[in-house]
């Protein structure tokens, strides 16, 4: 069975300053999602979907939908601030997506299989995608609660341009993840790597710490879990403008219970993405770099 590519596209990009997801980066107009979706179907990936706004449908379509059907097959969701359980009273104030883990949630019913989930903003490199696709290659039901997760370094994750949020990660000897905090205001400074939370004191994370870049592996059975962990966020959380639903919230929880297992998958890879504009440069320069060493053609979907 192919695996899935669920590309998180949802986001609003304030940090960034515009629609990174629709931002130009190739040299024949290909934007960074092209890229990690190309290295998806070259790792054996038969279907990509989008999670997006309904605003940015037109868009969109136009981008993508009709330029890489012929190439895999393709669908999109949307994900929206009122896409809640019934009764749920939200406050005026909220602006932003009720975060990954609700993303995630609006594809059930359009995957069957197990599938990849990405941010729509990062590049991870194809090694990636061949890892995911090479642990889920002879899934079957009995799997159904065996996923994964590719672990990075810290120190390849990071911005110059302001803080960063990541998944700070405990794993065992069998390379297993044990936990997986969210840590939302990471940085690097002249003293190491640091994260910040709230008023309290800074705390130093070595450089070597695997982080998740929000690209995990799962089947189906995450779409429960999902489901029923939002319910629980909503009730306590529907009042706050600013709280988010985290994947690894969720992990950690079927982690620590018992319900399901995770496996750290080894990448060797340099991570970039555009968090803030001034990163655009870096990306821009670093799709060229790839292209010179023919890790892409120049016309991608020629």
């Amino acid at each position: 069975m192919q695996p899935t590519l669920l590309i998180l596209a949802a986001g609003v990009g304030s940090r960034y300053g515009g629609l990174k997801q629709l931002d130009r980066i190739g040299p024949n107009g290909e934007t960074l999602l092209d890229y990690s979706i190309y290295d998806a179907v070259k790792s054996g990936f038969g279907k990509v979907v989008f999670v997006i706004k309904e605003s940015l449908e037109a868009g969109f379509k136009e981008m993508f939908i009709n330029r890489l059907q012929d190439h895999v097959e393709v669908d999109y969701v949307f994900q929206e601030i009122w896409m809640v359980p019934d009764g749920t009273l939200i406050t005026d104030e909220r602006q932003k997506p009720w975060g990954t883990g609700h993303a995630v949630m609006m594809a059930e019913g359009h995957i069957d299989g197990p599938f990849a989930v990405i941010n729509s903003d990062d590049f991870y490199g194809r090694k990636a995608y061949e890892a995911v696709a090479g642990y889920y290659k002879n899934w079957a039901a009995e799997r159904e609660n065996d996923y994964c997760m590719v672990g990075y370094r810290v120190d390849r994750t990071l911005s110059d341009f302001g803080s960063v949020s990541r998944g700070i990660c405990q794993v065992n000897g069998k390379q297993e993840l044990i936990d997986v905090v969210e840590r939302t205001s990471i940085e690097k400074t002249d003293g190491g790597i640091i994260y910040r939370e709230g008023d309290h004191p800074a705390v130093i994370i070595p450089s070597d710490s695997v982080v998740s870049m929000n690209c995990w592996g799962f089947t189906p059975s995450f779409f429960g879990h999902l489901k029923t962990g939002f319910e629980i966020f909503i009730r306590e959380n529907y009042e706050n403008p600013k709280a988010e639903f985290y994947i690894p919230s969720v992990v950690n929880k079927l982690i620590k219970s018992g319900q399901a297992g995770v496996k750290v998958l080894s990448c060797d890879e340099q991570w970039f993405g555009m968090t803030y504009q001034e990163d655009r440069t870096f990306v821009v320069d670093s799709i060229r770099s790839l292209i010179r060493e023919g890790a892409y053609p120049q016309k991608l979907w020629g």
